[in-house]
């Protein structure tokens, strides 16, 4: 495919996956519920904080975090326990996701309960594998401020192979009974074994984040000055908006792309060649 022809095929892909989301607005209900997981915690955390220390303590605290950025263990533990709950909350609540989408491959009506249930089940998956990420993350922060400009280089390299590495890590994580690590194995055999056309559905949905929160942006200067609260509380809901969909919407899409490398129905995706252009099987040697 040429290039003008990934992108319009990424199109396809994106309006696709939007169109499921349309149909299936509860599937929003997970990215909803991961980021208020995530805000929810990082309140709690700062409120049992001011409820032991008071507000000199609070005061003291942020002098003894100044201390501890000269202490590297003490910030990698802190940086590692911040990543593993981030991890576990995000691939926990977005495997109800890829779950609910399966079902609407199948022709299940899907139900945010039933993806609740389905990722609580795997739980003893989703663990380990937040446990590998923040490993991961921390090694890579680790490199990053020993190697200085370099070390950012490096980084950029290491972490645009692990991201093509764990392309499919979510349905992997899902729905195969490995662990973490045969799981990035696995993700990566696939990736491997399929030449990937994925640029155009990547830049679509890039594409759909930028211009909504161009949107977003623009609401908030033009409103501004009739109603600078109006403006700004606007112009944030509908980034979170945005942001809520297209997200959604992504994991619909990886989803679709794991069915479709395994030979199974994608729903919306079926009824395009879509999907067929995004995976062509490698010719093996012989």
């Amino acid at each position: 495919m040429t290039f003008f022809e990934r992108l319009k095929n990424g199109w396809k892909i994106g309006w696709s996956s939007l169109e499921i989301i349309k149909e299936n607005p509860s599937l929003l209900l997970f990215v909803v519920m991961s980021g208020g997981a995530m805000i929810l915690v990082v309140a709690s955390f700062f409120t049992s904080l001011f409820l032991v220390l008071g507000v000199p303590g609070m005061e003291n605290l942020a002098a003894r975090m100044a201390e501890w950025e000269g202490n590297n263990t003490v910030m990698f533990i802190v940086l590692f326990l911040f990543y593993l709950i981030a991890y576990f909350i995000i691939v926990f609540f977005n495997v109800g996701l890829v779950y609910c989408t399966r079902q609407i491959f199948e022709g299940v009506e899907p139900s945010v309960r039933d993806g609740l249930k389905y990722s609580v089940s795997r739980i003893n998956v989703i663990l380990p594998w937040a446990a590998l990420a923040a490993t991961v993350g921390v090694v890579l922060k680790m490199i990053e401020e020993k190697a200085g400009f370099v070390g950012q280089i490096v980084i950029s390299l290491i972490g645009a192979v692990w991201s093509i590495a764990t392309f499919f890590i979510l349905p992997v994580i899902a729905f195969e009974n490995i662990g973490p690590v045969d799981a990035v194995k696995r993700s990566a055999r696939i990736m491997r074994e399929q030449w990937g056309e994925s640029i155009g559905a990547n830049f679509s949905f890039a594409a759909f984040y930028i211009l909504g929160y161009l949107a977003g942006i623009v609401f908030g200067i033009t409103m501004f000055s009739l109603n600078p609260f109006i403006a700004i509380a606007g112009g944030i809901l509908i980034i979170v908006l945005v942001h809520t969909v297209v997200a959604s919407a992504n994991t619909v899409f990886i989803t679709g792309a794991y069915r479709k490398v395994q030979h199974q129905s994608a729903g919306h995706f079926d009824d395009n060649d879509a999907l067929d252009h995004l995976f062509v099987e490698k010719k093996r040697k012989r």
